[in-house]
């Protein structure tokens, strides 16, 4: 099943590729020098390019998910790999304590598809029709979330859950809806929320109290 998983998972970076978000490249390679003061559309390239600038190891290990949602996401982005610059592609693992969440947010400059590497998962995304497609998904078993819409991932069952996710962007960017809105700096009006969600202002501070940055 491992080497399955695998299978499946570098065919659907490869379809993704094939779609990048991302402009094209125009030559061999561009390593993203993240040191660099200099601002463009990615990361400029740097000259001193060696292997590990291609490599990542981040991904083998489970994430910690002792935290408020019971779950963590790792990135292998081009900030993790600056050899992704141009290349329009990049992964994440998502590790899920029992009853963990992965909260409602969006991915605004990329498409995601998601592989199952253990456990189950309730999933879902909303389309801009306010439609909710959802799935319970298991072990081997893939689901997609089209580019910039919110969606969501559960796991209730009783044991760890993890997913490797594949993005068609070399840094996708995340929004979570919550922290978005909650937790912004500067903070987003009290009466905006208030009004948004038809709730009083006790309501909307509890909240923002509760996302807050910690110091």
């Amino acid at each position: 099943m491992a080497a399955f998983g695998s299978v499946l998972v570098m065919m659907a970076i490869i379809m993704l590729t094939r779609v990048s978000a991302d402009p094209d490249l125009l030559q061999d390679l561009c390593v993203a020098d993240l040191t660099s003061a200099v601002k463009v559309n990615g990361f400029v390239c740097k000259s001193n390019v060696t292997e590990e600038d291609f490599f990542f190891t981040g991904l083998a290990k489970p994430g910690a998910t002792n935290n408020s949602m019971g779950s963590l996401v790792t990135a292998a982005n081009v900030q993790k790999i600056p050899g992704l610059n141009t290349l329009g592609v990049s992964l994440a693992r998502i590790d899920y304590a029992p009853g963990g969440l992965n909260p409602p947010h969006t991915h605004p400059r990329a498409t995601e598809i998601v592989f199952v590497l253990e456990g189950e998962l309730d999933v879902g995304f909303i389309t801009t029709a306010n439609v909710l497609v959802s799935k319970s998904i298991k072990k081997g078993e893939i689901f997609v979330f089209p580019k910039g819409l919110v969606h969501f991932q559960k796991n209730n069952g009783k044991v760890a859950a993890a997913v490797i996710s594949a993005f068609n962007s070399q840094l996708p960017g995340t929004q979570s809806i919550a922290a978005t809105l909650f937790a912004a700096s500067p903070t987003v009006p009290d009466d905006v929320l208030t009004k948004a969600f038809q709730v009083g202002t006790k309501e909307v501070e509890k909240i923002k109290s509760k996302l807050a940055p910690k110091k």
